[in-house]
Parts: structure tokens; C-alpha cells; sequence
């Protein structure tokens, strides 16, 4: 489903319960670079305006920002539990198995992957630049969730959201270098190389036993749709952020 403000996965629409969605940059009340529907905390935009802006996205979703848990990820791998809503910084991945509790990872280029397992009612998310595809930090989510919950992977569904597209990620040759080949590709009147990060992320998912038929990618690309989304690298580093949120919702 699609509006102004977020995108849901379309698989999502078999789990009546299931959140699962990554919002957009319009519907805000931030101004320029950060217009307008700027969620991110860490970014130089008025704070009052993002926690306006965090107000209306959550409150548009029926969920309180209390019930949020989210932070500053630093391009790692490490995975948090997470028993309530906050601020978590230091963390790439959160998984959770509570109710009307909702998972974030910002992003604005990065890869965002959002698991949910339908049997134990479990959730994980993940936020993936480069560095955190390579240091494979999907696989550690859904560790973690196996460890914590039980899960079986094979149960699960996953969505690769909204990132940069291959086309406009160009990179060195040492970062190339760092992924598998298939994932690297070369674009004419280009001399570096670029990487799929969407693809990466869809053949880890694939190497740790989620079934073909239960991952979705995002159609979109955060260069290319930039009316839509933020692009850190389009933008020079000054734009905003967008959320991708998971959680399962009670009383259903």
C-alpha cells in the first residue's frame, strides 16, 4: 500500500497484525534540505520539527512514539533484543517478540531488511550499507531470532526496502572487492565499479534458508525516486532520513 507518507510491503497484507513499511520524505513540516517528513534525530534539522514530523508518521500509523525502539546505527553487525520502546545506539539489528512494539532502522542509501516470522510472532530488523552487507548482518538478525525465539527460518518473510540503486552506487575498487561478483557491476562510460545492494542482501537472506517466494523487494530506488525519498548521496549528505518499521500489532 502506498501513500504520501509510507510505503507497505506487499506482503504484509497476509498478516492483518503485521507493520511492516518504510516511510517517505513528504507529509512533513520539515523545510528545505530536510523537506519535509524528515525522521531522523541525528540529522542538523530543527528537533522540534522532526518530533513533529515523528508525530504525525506514528500517530498517522495508530502507534505512540513510546512504543518506538530505534537509534543510531554505526555500520556494524551488532543485534539488539529489545523488551520496550527507546533509543538504542550502537545497533545495526533489533528483533523483538512483544506486541504493539515496532522496530526502526533509519536509512537515506543504506538497505533496509525487515523479517517477520508468522509462527513464533517475532520480528527483526536491520539497516545494511555496504559495510554492514559485507559484515552480514541480515544473517545475524535472523541468528538472533532463532536463538532467542526459536525461529525457523523458512518460516519466515522478509522485505529489502527502499535503498540506492546499482546504477548510481559506484564505488572503489577495495569495496568491490569485498563482495561477490555477481553483485558487482560495471555501467558504460562508468570506470568504477558499482554494487547491487538489493541483491546482496536477497542472496543472504536465500543462503540462510528464507524461501524465494516470501522476499519482497522494494521497486524503488532512493537516487532515482528521490520526489520520494531521501538520498544522502544525491543530496551531498544534507537531507533527512526515513524510517523502515516492523512490529505486530494485539487485539486483532
Amino acid at each position: 500500500m502506498e501513500s504520501e507518507r509510507h510505503y507497505s510491503a506487499r506482503l504484509a497484507q497476509k498478516f492483518p497484525h503485521l507493520v511492516m513499511l518504510e516511510s517517505r520524505r513528504n507529509g512533513g513540516v520539515s523545510e528545505a534540505p530536510y523537506s519535509s517528513l524528515n525522521l531522523g534525530l541525528n540529522t542538523r534539522d530543527d528537533i522540534r520539527k522532526v518530533n513533529e514530523n515523528r508525530k504525525i508518521f506514528f500517530e498517522g500509523l495508530n502507534i505512540s512514539t513510546s512504543q518506538v525502539a530505534g537509534g543510531l546505527q554505526v555500520h556494524e553487525t551488532e543485534v539488539l533484543k529489545v523488551e520496550q520502546g527507546g533509543w538504542y545506539s550502537g545497533y545495526d539489528g533489533f528483533i523483538t517478540n512483544k506486541k504493539d512494539l515496532f522496530l526502526s532502522v533509519g536509512i537515506a542509501d543504506c538497505t533496509p531488511i525487515l523479517i517477520f516470522d508468522p509462527v513464533t510472532e517475532s520480528a527483526g530488523a536491520a539497516h545494511a550499507g555496504w559495510r554492514g552487507t559485507v559484515a552480514k548482518i541480515v544473517p545475524n538478525v535472523l541468528k538472533e531470532m532463532q536463538h532467542h525465539y526459536g525461529t525457523n527460518v523458512k518460516d519466515c518473510y522478509a522485505f529489502i526496502g527502499t535503498c540506492i540503486d546499482a546504477g548510481h552506487f559506484e564505488v572503489g575498487q577495495e569495496v568491490a572487492d569485498q563482495f561477490k561478483p555477481e553483485f558487482v557491476q560495471m555501467f558504460s562510460g562508468k570506470s568504477k565499479p558499482h554494487i547491487d545492494l538489493k541483491s546482496a542482501n536477497r542472496d543472504q537472506l536465500l543462503e540462510m534458508g528464507v524461501l524465494p517466494e516470501n522476499i519482497e523487494i522494494s521497486p524503488f530506488s532512493t537516487v532515482i525516486n528521490n520526489d520520494l525519498y531521501f538520498s544522502y548521496r544525491k543530496e551531498n549528505g544534507q537531507t533527512g532520513r526515513m524510517l523502515a518499521v516492523i512490529g505486530i500489532r494485539s487485539g486483532l
